[in-house]
C-alpha cells in the first residue's frame, strides 16, 4: 500500500502578488504582471518585456552571514518557504526533531557567475569575489541555503529539468512520501528574474517583442503570439503523508494523485506531441480516476508557436475535443521557468479553493490546434475538484501532475 500524499501548506513570491490573497486577486481580475524594462533596452536586448519582481529585502529576518550566501532566487525561495511553513503549522522545533525532506526546482544562477567573473577580469584577484559567490553560483544554491536556514535533516536536493523542475519537485517528493522514504518534503521552484539569466533567450528571438502593449505581450494559445515573456520568482508547497497531516492536526489543502512524466526523445529546444501526450496519460493512470472527473487543465503554454501548438494537440488526443477547460496562467505571469511546475499548482490550487478559473488573457483567436481546445479568454466561475497541471522543458523533459480538493 502507498502512503496518500497530501498538501498542507503554499507560499508564493510571484509577480502576481506576495501572499495567496494577492495572488487569488491577482488570478480572479485578471492582472497582469508584464512591464517593459528600459535598463534592458540598453543592455542590447531585443525585447525589453519582463514580470515585474522586487527582490526581498530580508534583513529582518536573516543574519548577514546567512544572506551573504543567497543569490536573488533563493532570496524568493525563502519567503515562500517561510509562507509555506507557516501554513502548514510548522515551526522549528518541527523541523529540529523530524527528518523533513527538501526537493527545489532550479536551474540556473547566472548573476552571480557574472559579477565573479567581472570581478576576475577586472581586479585580477580571485580572493576579491567574496566569500559567498560559489554558493551562490551553483544550480543547487536554493536548496543549500533553505536546508541551512531552516535546519533540514531530510533528504536535500536540487531538481534541475529546465522548464519542468518545479513540478518535477513537487511529483519525485510525492513519490519519496509514498513509498515511505520521507514523511514530509518541502517542495518547489525558483527562478532569477535578471537580465544575465536570460540573455541567451532574447539571443535566439524567443521573446515576444510587443513591446508597445507589455500587459497583451503573453498570448499563449493565440494565433497571433511572436514568443514568451520571461518572469520569475518562488513557489513552495508542503508535502507530508496524510497520515502524518491528521496527526498533526494539519490543515490539508489537497491530495497529490498523479504524476506523469517522459521524454520527447528528440530536438533539444522544439517539443514533439508524443511525449506530452505519455506524460498525461501516465499521470492519469497513476491517479486512478476517471478523465471526467478532472475539472480544470492548467498548460504549460508558454506563447511559443510550435510549443503551443504541440501541447494543443496533445492535451486534444487525450480529453478530446472542448472537453474540459484549459488555460495557461503565463498569460499573466510569463513564463517563470524553473519555477513555474510549482507556482502552477499554486495558482490552480488558489482557483478550486475559490470557485473559479482564471481566463486565459489575451486570448483572441484561436489557431488551428488551439481552436479544439476549450480556453475561456475571461474568468469563469466554476467549481472543480480535480485539476491537472502540465510543465514541458528544453532537453525534451515532461511532467504532469494532478490534485485533487480536500
Amino acid at each position: 500500500m502507498l502512503n496518500r500524499v497530501v498538501i498542507t501548506g503554499m507560499g508564493i513570491y510571484s509577480c502576481l502578488g506576495k501572499t495567496l490573497d494577492e495572488v487569488r486577486d491577482s488570478l480572479y481580475t485578471g492582472k497582469s504582471g508584464i512591464i517593459f524594462d528600459p535598463a534592458r533596452k540598453e543592455m542590447g536586448f531585443r525585447s525589453a518585456l519582463t514580470a515585474k519582481l522586487e527582490i526581498p529585502d530580508l534583513k529582518k529576518q536573516l543574519s548577514r552571514s546567512q544572506r551573504v550566501y543567497m543569490p536573488e532566487q533563493a532570496k524568493y525561495a525563502y519567503c515562500a518557504t517561510a509562507d509555506a511553513l507557516k501554513q502548514a503549522g510548522i515551526d522549528q522545533d518541527y523541523l529540529n526533531t523530524h527528518d523533513v525532506g527538501l526537493l527545489y526546482g532550479n536551474d540556473s544562477s547566472a548573476d552571480p557567475v557574472v559579477k565573479a567573473v567581472d570581478t576576475m577580469r577586472e581586479k585580477k584577484d580571485t580572493t576579491l569575489c567574496g566569500s559567498g559567490a560559489i554558493f551562490q553560483s551553483m544550480n543547487s544554491t536554493v536548496t543549500m541555503n533553505l536546508g541551512c536556514i531552516f535546519k533540514l535533516k531530510g533528504i536535500n536536493l536540487t531538481v534541475s529539468g529546465a522548464c519542468a523542475s518545479g513540478s518535477h519537485a513537487i511529483g519525485l517528493g510525492a513519490l519519496l512520501i509514498q513509498n515511505g522514504l520521507q514523511e514530509m518534503v518541502v517542495c518547489g521552484g525558483a527562478q532569477e528574474v535578471n537580465p544575465f539569466s536570460i540573455g541567451s533567450f532574447d539571443g535566439i528571438s524567443a521573446f515576444s517583442v510587443r513591446e508597445s502593449e507589455p500587459e497583451k505581450a503573453s498570448r499563449p494559445f493565440d494565433r497571433d503570439r511572436d514568443g514568451l515573456v520571461p518572469g520569475g520568482g518562488a513557489a513552495t508547497v508542503i508535502l507530508e503523508s496524510y497520515e502524518s497531516a491528521v496527526r498533526r492536526g494539519a490543515p490539508i489543502l489537497a491530495e497529490v494523485l498523479g504524476y506523469g512524466f517522459s521524454s520527447n526523445g528528440d530536438h533539444i529546444s522544439s517539443p514533439n506531441v508524443d511525449g506530452p501526450t505519455k506524460s498525461l496519460q501516465m499521470a492519469i493512470k497513476r491517479a486512478g480516476i476517471d478523465i471526467r472527473e478532472i475539472g480544470y487543465v492548467n498548460a504549460h503554454a508558454t506563447s511559443t508557436h510550435v510549443g503551443d501548438t504541440n501541447e494543443a494537440k496533445a492535451i486534444f488526443n487525450v480529453f478530446g475535443e472542448k472537453s474540459v477547460e484549459v488555460t495557461s496562467t503565463k498569460s499573466q505571469t510569463g513564463h517563470e521557468m524553473w519555477m513555474a511546475g510549482a507556482s502552477e499548482v499554486i495558482y490552480s490550487m488558489l482557483m478550486m479553493k475559490n470557485g473559479f478559473i482564471a481566463g486565459n488573457i489575451n486570448f483572441e483567436n484561436p489557431d488551428e490546434a488551439s481552436g479544439h481546445l476549450l480556453i475561456p479568454a475571461q474568468t469563469i466561475e466554476k467549481r472543480f475538484d480535480t485539476f491537472l497541471s502540465n510543465s514541458f522543458g528544453f532537453g525534451g523533459t515532461n511532467s504532469t501532475l494532478i490534485i485533487r480538493n480536500m
